[in-house]
């Protein structure tokens, strides 16, 4: 059985409010990562020392698909296992695309089978195509979001495979 995509939509609403309250997502940040220590271990020892803030916005995104997930059913832990088939997948699809080029987010677009489309294109479009930047954001050169997306799609499709969508979702409305 499929899993249901969430809807671009709802995916978009969490995140914005995420990001308008981003004092209160602190707290809410702090206590997903830490439901979640194997991810967040393969996340830290995988992403490549970045200088400045880069580390830092990596894991505010992660804690936001946390929280699109937690928020959208139930999310069990992610293991080994997860983080391996997700890894392994996203390996075979990115083969051969160079990391900072002004047409990898239309290469991630061009995979028809994402997991979870919608919350990926998030993340292509926080990391690449935002065109208002707030006060608290910061510049990643592109090779860095790059690689810090390729993290997150990692994440999201381990995250996918550990979380079990409700009965009857008020989401599917949206």
């Amino acid at each position: 059985m499929s899993k249901p995509v969430l809807p671009r939509d709802y995916v978009h609403r969490l995140s914005e409010e995420c990001a308008k309250e981003i004092g209160r997502f602190q707290t809410v940040a702090k206590r997903l990562l830490d439901s979640q220590p194997r991810l967040v271990r393969f996340f830290r020892d995988n992403m490549p020392v970045m200088p400045g803030q880069s580390g830092e916005v990596s894991l505010y995104l992660l804690a936001v698909i946390l929280h699109i997930y937690s928020t959208s059913g139930k999310l069990g832990k992610v293991g080994e296992a997860e983080i391996g088939a997700a890894t392994r997948r996203i390996v075979g699809r990115a083969k051969g695309w160079l990391p900072g080029t002004p047409d990898f987010p239309s290469h991630v677009r061009g995979v028809e089978d994402r997991i979870q489309p919608h919350i990926l294109d998030e993340a292509l479009q926080a990391l690449f195509e935002r065109t208002e930047k707030r006060a608290e954001e910061v510049d990643i050169p592109p090779d860095q979001a790059a690689l810090m997306f390729l993290m997150l799609w990692a994440a999201t499709e381990a995250l996918d495979a550990a979380w079990k969508a409700p009965q009857n979702p008020a989401w599917t409305e949206a």
